[in-house]
């Protein structure tokens, strides 16, 4: 059986590009290992915060491909803080496993745009500082490196009660993958 010559033109010009659309999702797909292959540096931070983070505070690191990766460096001490966006603002966070929620400081509250008031503090937690009284609210969004989650429940601790705003599991748990690999957290969603 032969073909004509123009279903064959037709077939070998749909192979060239076929091709050509496999070796570039393959160059994107392997995009951070070929960089660092010639010698460039494929991690960079997402964004940059209006203010300068403390020395504990690490931007997230982010790969460029398909899947949104954000990996995060341990301090000195083991513990993984970072800078996240909340409802598009800049707060500095710990990331806890051991938080069931995502517990933010009164003033990380105010600086993400939520005005409370005495009343809004309606529950009563355990800590491992004993009881307080905490406020729960939905956060809009909350951003770390390339990744997003939207509608976040949480709870606003009273003025002075919590001393960092924690990344608990009401974040976490709704990612695709969280894992430690030689003192990095990555998070995946």
């Amino acid at each position: 059986m032969s073909y004509s010559s123009g279903l064959r033109s037709v077939v070998g010009e749909g192979a060239v590009w076929l091709l050509v659309g496999l070796v570039a999702a393959t160059g994107l797909y392997y995009k951070s290992e070929i960089v660092a292959l010639v010698g460039g540096s494929t991690i960079t931070p997402h964004r940059t915060a209006e203010a300068p983070a403390s020395p504990r505070i690490r931007e997230p690191e982010t790969d460029k491909g398909f899947a949104r990766v954000s990996r995060i460096r341990a301090d000195q001490q083991g513990h993984f803080f970072t800078r996240a966006f909340i409802n598009d603002r800049p707060v500095d966070v710990m990331i806890d496993t051991g938080a069931t929620i995502v517990a933010l400081t009164y003033e990380a509250a105010r600086e993400a745009g939520l005005r409370l008031s005495d009343r809004d503090f309606t529950h009563s937690v355990n800590t491992a500082n004993g009881k307080a009284r905490v406020a729960p609210v939905t956060l809009d969004r909350i951003t770390i490196g390339d990744i997003t989650l939207r509608n976040i429940r949480a709870a606003v601790s009273e003025p002075g009660k919590l001393q960092t705003t924690l990344l608990g599991m009401s974040f976490l748990k709704r990612l695709k993958a969280v894992s430690i690999q030689g003192g990095v957290l990555v998070l995946e969603e």
